[in-house]
């Protein structure tokens, strides 16, 4: 994602609505959330505009950094701790009940939103590999620094699940 509109890990979405076709994407396979990703707005890449959910749960995803299991942050760069902190993050998902298609909305922070553009490819790929081809609405906000000091990388979200 850049700081500058909202675009993550430079992976495309392919879910735009065209010319004349709408603004919603339609529901993501029957799970109660349609992707909005008006036709008039940038084509989005690594992110929908918007997601309108069905009724349903809402679950409120606490940010997750690249802490191991003892409380240590672990990955020399911003790829690999961007990974764990995306694993931590759908591991509490899983718990409260909430699977990667049921996100609708992720807040990534970074402290060097430089250093996270310069590896969107590598991030998108992270992205893919762990969630899919769905994507949340998201924001990246760079911050001066996270409640853990080496971290480098920091996201929360919010789940909807039916």
């Amino acid at each position: 994602m850049s700081a500058e509109n909202g675009t993550s890990a430079g992976a495309d979405t392919g879910t735009r609505a065209g010319a004349g076709g709408g603004a919603r994407d339609g529901l993501a396979g029957g799970n109660g959330l349609e992707r909005v990703n008006p036709p008039h707005l940038a084509p989005p890449t690594g992110f929908s505009h918007a997601v309108r959910a069905d009724p349903g749960t809402m679950v409120f995803l606490a940010g997750q950094t690249a802490l191991d299991g003892a409380g240590r942050i672990v990955g020399d760069g911003i790829v690999e701790q961007f990974e764990r902190a995306l694993t931590n993050l759908l591991d509490v998902a899983e718990a409260a009940g909430a699977g990667p298609s049921d996100l609708v909305k992720l807040t990534v922070f970074a402290v060097d939103v430089g250093d996270y553009r310069r590896h969107a490819r590598e991030l998108g790929g992270v992205w893919k590999r762990l969630v899919g081809g769905d994507y949340p609405a998201m924001a990246v906000i760079g911050a001066t620094r996270l409640w853990d000091e080496t971290a480098l990388v920091e996201i929360e979200g919010i789940a909807v699940v039916r």
